[in-house]
């Protein structure tokens, strides 16, 4: 029976890690996980490790599958484990055993925590292959002869245990399959990603930029990109306003004494450092929008005829991400979130996230987004204090989240220790076209906060009672959104979410006149156009209007001249077409009211 591809993939990165240290001896070993379609490792080496040296290992690793050295598993006492890799100077491996026999935990990042087995904190367990000895809960395969489907991608930095504090190690990642064809496929939807890069296409469509000057995970936005920001939280708002929620507005700072209040000070790791005004408290950039929410409820008086109340703001907040895990729009400090928070009593939980529900499922229809996951993310019961609350309504919440969506018979799957720190959520994974998975809507469900923030309602028998608070984003963050978009779209947009709906270009200055009355008429009618310049020759002019995945690209030379029939070019058709201006500003429109 074929080994699990997790093992196989684990197997590897052992390989990789013999062939490193025979090739670079000396070399201290960090972690090397599974990670989709491949593994890690990574290492601090004498010398550091250059791109042309993956070629090097990659050759070193098959000479190693030729031997066909057995994997063989054996068992130590953890002082015996400590002092065995201590004498191998691989401190990093002794840090994670003192970890363990101190702790009871790894004390790592949750895809690292597979180097030590934890349910068994009194032994550690290792693998042997040929003289290369690794810390490791296993499994594996029986011999690297059932390896080598398996290509090394790139190095990259990464700070040991994830803290920037740590010494910075070499990562090198790699890929593993079970066949050829599978590594293949996987290497051609690579190529496809690389060209459907979001970071690539903002810059060629001219959507958004970065600047060191400003500095980074802080987007700027073209008007094109704007204009697409803009479509897309349009979108969601008419979803919500046609279902009674209503827009409010916040600050972008606020006192440090509100997030003490929620907790974030607390347990909350990606505040920016406070700003220390003279004579004042230390106010804060803010992260989230949660406490602003409770405020403004709570400013009021309400009674349970006001509930459900359904205030949304989309706002932006911002979080000191760790610079090195910045990524193009798709991890940013500067993230605007299309927020909602609603008040309820206890029997209206299920009608609300139930209305959440449908939101969520017509956004995925809208932006094509077939194929979708929901996951119910709990508490980490190994963990319990990281989260605020009592036990029962804890229990009580996650129940909840699980039956609302086994209801609507979709697919999904829990989530342990993924929970806000104060209640349960379900998170939405959606895959794009090319079959890769993306985290986006996010419904939490939160009876602490408002017993933190003294939340109340009068109820019928005219006892004051708390409210249940559901927060809710639908895009999650219009950045990362944004860039998922770009790349499910490889920047082809449909109609109505397009930037521009139709490029005019005239052949020569001569039909500069015409151009501008046909831009009129369109603006006129709704239609977003841009007009290209009159003075570039025009087969410059249609490659430009190509390149920026325009939707629509009009000509105007003699025959179009009097704008009574138009010469159309359909993005991805070669055939040119023949329409009336009434014809073409009909199809337009009608493409454009696809989004309702």
């Amino acid at each position: 029976m074929a080994a699990p591809i997790e093992s196989v993939r684990h197997s590897t990165a052992h390989l990789m890690a013999a062939a490193v240290l025979e090739l670079f001896p000396g070399t201290k070993l960090g972690v090397g996980p599974v990670v989709p379609n491949g593994f890690y490792y990574d290492f601090e080496t004498p010398k550091p490790l250059v791109a042309n040296d993956l070629a090097r290992i990659e050759k070193r690793m098959r000479e190693i599958i030729k031997r066909k050295e057995d994997f063989r598993r054996e068992e130590m006492k953890l002082d015996d484990a400590i002092t065995f890799f201590r004498e191998r100077t691989q401190e990093y491996k002794v840090a994670l055993l003192t970890d363990l026999k101190t702790k009871g935990t790894t004390a790592v990042a949750a895809d690292e925590s597979q180097d030590l087995d934890i349910k068994k904190p009194e032994v550690a367990s290792v693998y042997w292959t040929g003289k290369f000895v690794d810390l490791c809960r296993g499994p594996h395969v029986s011999s690297t002869g059932e390896l080598g489907v398996f290509k090394l991608t790139k190095l990259a930095g990464a700070y040991w245990r994830g803290d920037q504090r740590n010494a910075q190690l070499t990562r090198v990642y790699g890929l593993a399959f079970r066949t050829q064809a599978e590594m293949d496929e996987h290497v051609k939807n690579l190529e496809l990603a690389a060209e459907r890069d979001h970071r690539k296409l903002g810059k060629e469509l001219e959507l958004f930029t970065f600047s060191d000057e400003v500095g980074p995970g802080l987007p700027l936005f073209y008007p094109k990109g704007a204009r697409l920001r803009r479509s897309i939280e349009e979108f969601v708002g008419a979803l919500q306003e046609a279902r009674g929620y209503e827009a409010i507005w916040i600050p972008h700072i606020t006192k440090g004494d509100l997030y003490a209040t929620s907790g974030h000070l607390e347990k909350y790791d990606a505040l920016f450092p406070p700003m220390a005004l003279p004579g004042e408290a230390e106010y804060y950039l803010k992260p989230m929008n949660c406490p602003h929410f409770m405020m403004l409820y709570r400013s009021l008086p309400k009674s349970y005829r006001d509930l459900p109340v359904r205030y949304v703001s989309t706002t932006t907040n911002y979080r000191y991400e760790k610079s090195g895990e910045l990524t193009g729009l798709t991890r940013v400090r500067a993230l605007t979130q299309d927020d909602c928070h609603v008040f309820c009593t206890p029997d209206q939980i299920e009608t609300e996230i139930d209305l959440m529900l449908d939101m969520i499922a017509a956004t995925y229809r809208a932006f094509q987004f077939k194929n979708f996951e929901v996951r119910v993310s709990v508490r980490d019961p190994r963990a319990l204090q990281k989260y605020i609350g009592d036990a029962a309504t804890w229990d009580g919440s996650e129940k909840t989240l699980e039956k609302l969506v086994n209801a609507r018979g979709w697919k999904y799957g829990v989530d342990q220790g993924e929970a806000a720190f104060y209640g349960p959520k379900l998170d939405f994974k959606a895959k794009d076209v090319l079959g890769r998975e993306w985290q986006l809507s996010t419904i939490q469900l939160d009876m602490n906060l408002p017993a933190r923030f003294r939340l109340e309602y009068v109820d019928s028998d005219g006892q004051r009672k708390r409210p249940v608070v559901i927060h809710r984003a639908i895009l999650g963050s219009t950045e990362r959104f944004l860039g998922i978009l770009i790349e499910h779209f490889g920047g082809a947009f449909p109609t109505w979410l397009a930037p521009v709906h139709a490029a005019i270009v005239p052949v020569s200055e001569k039909f500069a006149a015409a151009t501008k009355k046909l831009v009129a008429l369109l603006k006129k009618e709704g239609i977003r156009v841009e007009e290209y310049d009159a003075r570039e020759r025009v087969g410059a002019n249609i490659r430009r209007a190509i390149m920026m995945k325009v939707p629509y690209m009009l000509v105007v030379g003699d025959k179009e001249k009097s704008l009574k029939n138009l010469t159309v070019r359909i993005r991805g058709e070669k055939a040119e077409k023949r329409m009336t201006l009434p014809s073409f500003v009909k199809r337009v429109k009608s493409e454009i009211e696809k989004r309702k």
